[in-house]
């Protein structure tokens, strides 16, 4: 029998559950400038008559326990940029400025400055400025040793090139855009999956690459092929159960992604899960998908700037389901 997701530790039906409960109470504080809030990629809030102002915030979640017990935490200062900026970008925002917290027992400065080196090449990366954190050391809270991150970004967007959801139509194709690995979502159970098959550092160090940053290649895609996008989702927490978010009024009907990373495919063996609990954990391989009504255009650009991408489904009119290889997901 697999080790699933739940058994690790995270449920992910009870934190869809608090995000409907808490929705009512959250949205009390809104006033006519929020566009959107709770439950989509990135919060949208008028600026002007021209401009949205866009914002996400994010962690980097255990994955922080794999960097600390092999010592190794530059990357996970990248992760936490491009957990929140990936979210931004799916509304075609430009990111502006990024802020930090970064929070532990007690401040180890080698720890803590190789952390700060990660968000900075992160935000490099992201082409934003890193303007402000918060340092937190927290005796009792805190293991000694152990640290907490989390990242909050803000961006702005046209309005008039905003990315939406709202031009999708049935027939219209998704394209996925490559991952780097599984990025910063599923390590309560990758973790455990490392532990219990007795894996090797090596491979641990595999689990430990980046998440790719797409700002670049996502605001460049919407520069040059604006007319043809008609969505875009970012595949983190849930993995392809993200792909909905794009438009609720559509059915997503997905296959697997090709090529994807090979250390990706050893823990999902090792898992022992069925093709539908993965895809629905993990982002198995795919780091971004596009809605588009001409895949190939999309494609052949997305190569051009050196992405590995192909097609994953298509859409239809429907309710918001996501049906893999013909199966609800």
């Amino acid at each position: 029998m697999g080790i699933n997701y739940k058994e690790s530790g995270v449920d992910i039906e009870k934190g869809d559950l608090f995000v409907e409960r808490i929705s009512k109470m959250v949205k009390s504080t809104y006033d006519k400038r929020v566009v959107s809030g709770i439950g989509g990629f990135c919060a949208l809030y008028a600026l002007d008559e021209d401009r949205y102002l866009a914002s996400s915030t994010d962690g980097v979640g255990t994955k922080i326990k794999l960097a600390i017990e092999l010592g190794l935490h530059h990357t996970i200062g990248i992760d936490l940029v491009a957990m929140c900026v990936n979210d931004l970008i799916c509304s075609g925002a430009r990111p502006l400025f990024f802020l930090d917290y970064f929070a532990s027992s007690k401040l180890d400065l080698a720890v803590s400055e190789s952390v700060i080196e990660g968000i900075v090449e992160g935000c490099k990366l992201s082409g934003m400025a890193l303007i402000g954190g918060e340092t937190a050391e927290m005796p009792g809270m805190y293991q000694l040793g152990d640290y907490d991150l989390a990242g909050f970004s803000v961006g702005e967007v046209k309005k008039s090139e905003i990315v939406n959801g709202l031009t999708l139509e049935s027939g219209d194709t998704l394209v996925a855009i490559a991952s780097s690995g599984f990025h910063s979502n599923g390590f309560s159970l990758i973790r455990k999956i490392l532990e219990q098959k007795n894996c090797p550092d090596d491979l641990k160090k595999e689990c430990l690459t980046p998440t790719k940053i797409y700002v670049k290649t996502i605001l460049n895609l919407i520069s040059t092929q604006k007319e043809k996008i008609k969505g875009i989702a970012n595949i983190t927490g849930s993995g392809f159960l993200n792909i909905p978010r794009i438009n609720d009024q559509f059915d997503f009907h997905v296959g697997q992604m090709s090529n994807r990373v090979s250390f990706i495919d050893k823990i999902c063996k090792l898992s022992g899960l069925s093709d539908l609990e993965l895809h629905r954990t993990f982002n198995m391989g795919v780091g971004m998908v596009v809605a588009t009504n001409d895949p190939t255009a999309i494609i052949n650009h997305l190569k051009s700037l050196g992405e590995k991408a192909s097609i994953i489904g298509h859409v239809t009119k429907g309710s918001g389901q996501l049906l893999f290889n013909g199966e609800n997901l």
